[in-house]
């Protein structure tokens, strides 16, 4: 029996087989040629295959993991029709009359190094987008298929990494696991990983070769293991665990349609997240009982240009009357930082996740704001909707957030548009909202604490920096202090207080938030269940 550890980025236990994904390299050649255009007319001809091939696999992850995990086949049509790639890729070929191929997987190269040197942790993670679109156009070019996995039963992937183009070309059906050699915890496989709910490893320090293939292994998410031709005390006792597991999961299915109440009756909220209205399956499916953050952004971040009103209008409506009388509270735009949108045209910053984003944006840009607002007040006539304003730091962008509502509210009175009651509530994710969290609650209906961010800023740590993924501790006295601190004072002045960033959903603090007097927990669907169940057996013990 051989033993390998990595980091999990999903927890359970698979059992089967191996299969060793390689990529294949392709060799590329330098050949000179007399005609150039030619080889031009060739790169073009290969971009609009590639194209329509992304096109197809976009389309096929939307049905399997959704808008938001699909979005990335989007962003590489792009990056291939990048005039700054394109003029790299024909000026080598016009300036040293070479192939195409060559010229593509030299600019491919060239990118791939600058996006590798940058400061920002977001730009240094393209660097293998476009490794993987350049590897697309040399396999068009040379009229080559790209490896796909072909397994008769569902088998344990092991890889040095994987591209979203690969991961998404697999039969779900067939993925017991994935583990791999490299890769982050915000890498493609990992997020496709838990979008999958299947176990998977990163940073796995073994040997990947062909001996690998078809052998027999146990991936243990829970504590980072892979065991190949494990013994037969191990196979019994993962056996066990998996069993176990299968009946936790089938006995938390007994708790739908059960209220989330604690033994000496503190009812909570236990809402969803969502990224779009494609989750929306999820969320029915597992019961949540309202949806805690929907990350408008999407909206945005899909699109090539800003999205009008009645695009807006017409998603939230669909959100709002799918949701059918519960509450769905929806984050206004949080552009900025890590999610950027082009057409926004925002200067560069040294330091994004403090720069011009979110609240700031719409702030400085009523005309976006007020299309948003009027979306969403318009859409409050079909459902219970309310909005949630991130990256609050002051008192003063409360009042005047509320004055802007005041206005977008009377445009909708004097073209006699239908709207509901809209309750108000801001995200605290700063220390400053922390500490002035009391004078915050007398202006809006509830908190909802994003302990992402809260974290990173509190701790003064990037959260897309992986070297300092061991610094990064969301149970930090610190962090905790403070939402005891937005929980009370949220109190003392009569409105509620959630959370619905990552730390919601962890199962080791659910306790301590209830007795804490965290109101509501909005968390990924599939944590829904799991947390009920916790509740149900927990006293609050909070006044």
């Amino acid at each position: 029996m051989e033993q390998y550890q990595g980091k999990s980025v999903f927890g359970g236990v698979a059992i089967g087989r191996i299969h060793v994904f390689s990529k294949g390299q392709q060799q590329v050649k330098r050949i000179k040629v007399q005609d150039t255009e030619a080889e031009k007319k060739r790169y073009r001809e290969a971009v609009q295959t590639a194209i329509t091939e992304l096109q197809g696999l976009y389309d096929k992850a939307l049905k399997e993991v959704g808008e938001a995990n699909a979005a990335i086949f989007e962003m590489h049509q792009m990056m291939l029709e990048d005039e700054g790639f394109t003029e790299s890729v024909e000026n080598i070929i016009d300036s040293q009359s070479v192939n195409a191929e060559y010229a593509v997987a030299s600019t491919g190269d060239n990118f791939a190094q600058m996006f590798a040197s940058m400061d920002d942790e977001y730009m240094r993670g393209r660097a293998a987008d476009v490794k993987d679109i350049s590897e697309r156009l040399v396999s068009v070019l040379n009229g080559a298929s790209r490896q796909k996995m072909d397994a008769d039963e569902p088998v344990i992937v092991m890889a040095v990494d994987l591209a979203p183009s690969e991961t998404v070309q697999m039969d779900k059906d067939k993925v017991l696991s994935f583990v791999t050699t490299q890769g982050s915890v915000n890498s493609h496989t990992a997020i496709l990983a838990r979008t999958m709910s299947i176990p998977a490893l990163i940073g796995v320090d073994m040997p990947l070769d062909a001996e690998l293939e078809g052998k027999f292994a146990i991936v243990d998410g829970d504590n980072g293991t892979v065991y190949i031709d494990p013994s037969e005390d191990v196979l019994a006792q993962m056996q066990e665990k998996k069993e176990q597991a299968e009946e936790k999961k089938q006995l938390l299915q007994q708790l739908k349609g059960k209220e989330t109440i604690t033994k000496d009756g503190k009812k909570i909220k236990l809402y969803a997240n969502i990224g779009n209205s494609k989750d929306l399956a999820m969320v029915l499916q597992n019961d949540a009982e309202g949806i805690g953050l929907f990350r408008s952004e999407f909206l945005y971040l899909e699109k090539e240009d800003y999205p009008t009103e009645n695009e807006q209008f017409m998603v939230y409506k669909m959100v709002a009357e799918t949701m059918a009388g519960k509450q769905v509270i929806i984050r206004t735009l949080d552009i900025g930082a890590d999610k950027q949108c082009d057409y926004f045209n925002m200067d560069p910053e040294d330091n994004p996740a403090l720069g011009y984003r979110a609240i700031r944006i719409c702030l400085t840009r009523p005309e976006v704001f007020k299309t948003q607002l009027r979306a969403l007040y318009r859409a409050s006539a079909f459902g219970n909707i309310s909005i949630m304003y991130p990256m609050i730091t002051s008192v003063w962008e409360v009042k005047q957030i509320k004055k802007i509502v005041e206005e977008v509210k009377e445009e909708l009175r004097s073209q006699n548009i239908e709207f509901g009651e809209v309750a108000q509530g801001i995200m605290i994710e700063t220390p400053a909202a922390v500490m002035i969290s009391r004078e915050l609650a007398k202006e809006v209906d509830f908190f909802s604490i994003g302990t992402n961010d809260l974290t990173q800023y509190t701790l003064a740590i990037d959260r897309q920096n992986p070297k300092l993924d061991d610094f990064y501790d969301a149970h930090h006295p610190a962090v905790l202090e403070m939402i005891r601190m937005v929980a009370q004072n949220a109190h003392a002045e009569g409105i509620w207080a959630g959370i619905c960033g990552e730390l919601g959903a962890d199962l080791e603090l659910t306790e301590q938030f209830l007795q804490m007097g965290i109101d509501e927990l909005s968390v990924s669907p599939g944590r829904i269940l799991p947390i009920r169940k916790i509740v149900r057996e927990s006293e609050c013990g909070c006044e």
